[in-house]
């Protein structure tokens, strides 16, 4: 048993490193082409070639499974073709424990993709992101035409918002604008900086210009007299430091895709966006996401699995292989579909993460098993419906 599982291990490897190689390369040579236009005299070729190199980890965490699904299919196809899934039935390899040597063979692909999803991805986006800033001057990711916005509550049960409209590679910001609200969120300042950085808990902003609003402006303008003290005062400050929970980490996280970053950083910002009562609905459902991804891969073995019982000697083994594809491809769309439904349906994250997984295993495995049982389920069906058999 040993030697079958290594046997169908290396195969099922070695078709799935050509698979995952060639998409890989496909879909970075796309990518590469579509970015040509932008070379120029800041954006040179060797920075479209670095910026590229750092994508390859995320793109091979978005291509693992359906890589994964074609390679196994096409290496239990070439088994059955040659014959030798015939010699493990023989030898008395039953379908589910063929589907057990399957599920063995796929840990060690798991645990490459939790250290794939947990630190490889995550280092390359932030390096990506950075990158990203540096050549393009602008890091993509959830970002407003105006640019990004924070929220968080001030020692006096107040409140303030942040408005950065650029965030440079080194952790500094440019264009900061400072919005602060009393506790029934009357407007008391607007400030403006040019630059600022994080520093021990503080966000420092330099060259500040301060509008102080006083505390009778409402009343002032409601009287329609001229009041007796300015409205408006406008201060200029060279330095001023705010005691802040933002980092640049933080800062990053709200740039980054929340299925690319780190478990232990999502659930940083996560707890962040519920310290400030923003809604953390989207990181939620991320964190169940990330949590069953190595099982979507146990999934794609699982639907790969009944192509062993496939009968060669009757022919149209490739319509079948490709059926498969087919079906393993529609159920990773689905999975991806399931992420927008629910957010908007209000879902709760762990149906969007689990159920569309839960759905495609128990075919797959109904699937493996009628196969399995294939001549018995058409004894029964002969026995209850005579009128099927065929006229002799």
């Amino acid at each position: 048993m040993r030697t079958a599982r290594r046997y169908l291990a290396k195969e099922i490897y070695r078709s799935c490193t050509v698979v995952l190689l060639a998409l890989l390369g496909l879909f970075t040579f796309f990518a590469l082409v579509d970015d040509l236009d932008n070379v120029g005299s800041k954006f040179t070729i060797f920075a479209l070639f670095y910026l590229q190199a750092l994508a390859m980890p995320t793109r091979l965490y978005d291509l693992l499974p359906i890589g994964l699904l074609i390679g196994s299919i096409l290496a239990l196809a070439g088994l059955a073709q040659r014959n030798e899934l015939v010699i493990l039935r023989v030898s008395g390899v039953s379908g589910l424990k063929l589907l057990g040597m399957l599920w063995v063979v796929t840990i060690p692909v798991m645990i490459g993709a939790t250290v794939l999803s947990e630190w490889v991805t995550p280092i390359a986006e932030i390096k990506s992101s950075e990158a990203n800033l540096l050549y393009r001057g602008s890091a993509g990711g959830n970002r407003l035409e105006s640019g990004y916005w924070f929220k968080e509550p001030t020692k006096d049960g107040g409140a303030r918002t942040l408005n950065i409209a650029k965030l440079k590679a080194d952790g500094e910001v440019e264009g900061v604008i400072l919005y602060e609200f009393r506790k029934d969120l009357e407007l008391i300042a607007l400030s403006k900086a040019e630059t600022g950085r994080f520093a021990d808990g503080k966000l420092i902003l330099y060259n500040v210009v301060e509008n102080r609003i006083s505390h009778d402006a409402v009343q002032a303008l409601d009287n329609a007299k001229p009041p007796t003290d300015p409205v408006i005062q406008v201060v200029k400050i060279p330095q001023r430091e705010l005691t802040t929970t933002l980092t640049p980490g933080r800062l990053l996280a709200r740039v980054l895709t929340p299925e690319r970053m780190s478990l232990v950083t999502l659930l940083d910002y996560i707890d962040y966006l519920r310290h400030n009562q923003l809604q953390a609905d989207r990181q939620i459902v991320a964190v169940w996401r990330k949590g069953v991804y190595p099982f979507t891969l146990l999934i794609m073995m699982t639907i790969a699995a009944p192509v062993a019982f496939m009968q060669t000697r009757r022919g149209g083994v490739g319509a079948k292989v490709f059926i498969g594809i087919l079906v393993g491809v529609g159920f990773f769309m689905v999975n991806q579909l399931s992420l927008n439904v629910g957010m908007l349906s209000h879902w709760p994250p762990w149906v969007t993460a689990i159920v569309p997984n839960l759905g495609a295993l128990l075919i797959a495995l109904g699937a493996l098993t009628l196969m399995e049982y294939r001549h018995t389920v058409s004894r029964v069906m002969d026995q209850r419906w005579p009128w099927r058999r065929s006229p002799v």
